[in-house]
C-alpha cells in the first residue's frame, strides 16, 4: 500500500498520526473535529492543567477540600478545557484563514483546504461556546464572571501576531486562565495563590510556544506574522532560561503562599512538584534544536507531562 493511500483523506499536516479523529470519527465530523484540534489533543491539556492545578492546590491549602464538589469542578474543568479550546481553535481557524493557507504546516486545515466553509466554522464555534457555558453556570457566581471575562482574551489572542512581537503573551493569558477560575469556582473568591499560578503558567506558555513558533519561522518570516520565536532567534535558548526560571519561582511562591499553615510535609511534596516540573523544562533546553521542527514539535508536546507533574503533586499533597 502506497503512503499516499495510507494517509486518511483531509488529514490535518501536524496531527497525531493514527489520531481517533482520523480513524475511529463519522467522516461527516472529521472536519469540525480537526477544527477543534480534537486530532491534536496536547492544547487541550495545556489549557486544562493550570485548572487542575488550583483545583488541588486550592485542596491542599484547607481553603477547600476534596469531596464531591471538587471532583466536579476537576471532570468539568476538563471538559469545558476540550470544548473551550476548540472554540477557540475555530475562531483562530476563521480570522487566521488567508494566513494559513501561506504557511506549509497549516494549509492543510479545514477552513483554507475548503473542508468547511467559514460560516459552518461559525455555528461550530457558537455550538461549543455554548455547551462550555453550560458547564460554566454550574459554578459559583465569582467564578461565572470570571469565565465570561475570558472571552476577551481568546478573542484577541488570534490578532497579536499582527501587532506584536510577543504573542506568545496572549495566548498564556488566554490559556491559564483556567488557574484563576478554578481557584475561584472552589474557593468563593480570587486569592494571590491563583494570581502566582496564572503569572506562572504564562511565563509556562511563553517557553513552550516559543520552541512550538520555531517551526513556521521562516513562512512567518515571508507573509510578516510576528512571533518571539523570530524575535528571539538565535537568543532563544538563553530567553527560555529565563521563562524557566520565572514559571519555577512563580509556581513555587504561589504553593508557598498557598500552604504557608499546612503540614510541612505537604509543602515539601508540593515544592517537590513545582521543582520536578523545572527539570522537566530543563531537560527540553537540553534537547531544543530550533532549526529542526521534527524536535520543535516533540518538546512542544512533551509539555503535557511538564505541566502534569505539578499537578499530581499537588493532588498528592491534598491528601496529607
Amino acid at each position: 500500500m502506497s503512503e499516499a493511500s495510507e494517509t486518511p483523506e483531509g488529514q490535518v499536516a501536524d496531527a497525531v498520526q493514527g489520531n481517533w479523529v482520523d480513524r475511529l470519527a463519522p467522516p461527516a465530523t472529521r472536519p469540525y473535529l480537526r477544527l477543534s484540534r480534537a486530532d491534536r489533543p496536547i492544547g487541550t491539556w495545556l489549557l486544562l492543567l493550570p485548572c487542575w492545578w488550583a483545583v488541588f492546590l486550592a485542596a491542599a491549602s484547607g481553603d477547600a477540600g476534596l469531596g464531591p464538589s471538587e471532583l466536579w469542578l476537576f471532570a468539568g474543568a476538563a471538559i469545558g478545557a476540550f470544548l473551550m479550546r476548540g472554540a477557540g481553535c475555530t475562531w483562530n481557524d476563521i480570522t487566521d484563514r488567508h494566513i494559513d493557507g501561506s504557511v506549509a504546516r497549516t494549509r492543510s486545515r479545514p477552513i483554507p483546504s475548503g473542508q468547511v466553509s467559514v460560516t459552518q466554522a461559525l455555528v461550530w464555534l457558537v455550538a461549543q461556546a455554548l455547551v462550555a457555558f453550560a458547564i460554566l453556570l454550574t459554578f459559583n457566581l465569582n467564578a461565572i464572571v470570571l469565565g465570561i471575562a475570558s472571552l476577551l482574551t481568546v478573542a484577541i489572542y488570534p490578532f497579536a501576531k499582527r501587532f506584536t512581537w510577543w504573542p506568545q503573551v496572549f495566548l498564556g493569558l488566554a490559556f491559564n486562565w483556567g488557574a484563576l477560575l478554578l481557584w475561584t469556582a472552589q474557593t468563593g473568591q480570587l486569592g494571590w495563590p491563583a494570581i502566582l499560578l496564572y503569572l506562572g503558567g504564562i511565563s509556562w506558555t511563553l517557553f513552550y510556544d516559543t520552541i512550538y513558533a520555531h517551526q513556521d519561522r521562516e513562512d512567518d518570516a515571508l507573509i510578516g506574522v510576528k512571533s518571539t520565536a523570530r524575535l528571539f532567534a538565535q537568543h532563544t535558548r538563553a530567553w527560555l532560561r529565563v521563562f524557566l526560571i520565572a514559571t519555577v519561582g512563580l509556581l513555587g511562591l504561589a504553593v508557598l503562599v498557598a500552604l504557608g499553615d499546612a503540614s510541612i510535609l505537604a509543602l515539601v511534596v508540593a515544592v517537590a512538584g513545582v521543582w520536578g516540573m523545572g527539570w522537566h523544562m530543563l531537560w527540553q533546553l537540553q534537547q531544543l534544536d530550533i532549526d529542526d521542527p521534527a524536535i520543535c514539535l516533540r518538546l512542544f508536546r512533551a509539555n503535557r507531562d511538564t505541566g502534569l507533574i505539578p499537578a499530581l503533586f499537588f493532588a498528592v499533597a491534598a491528601l496529607l
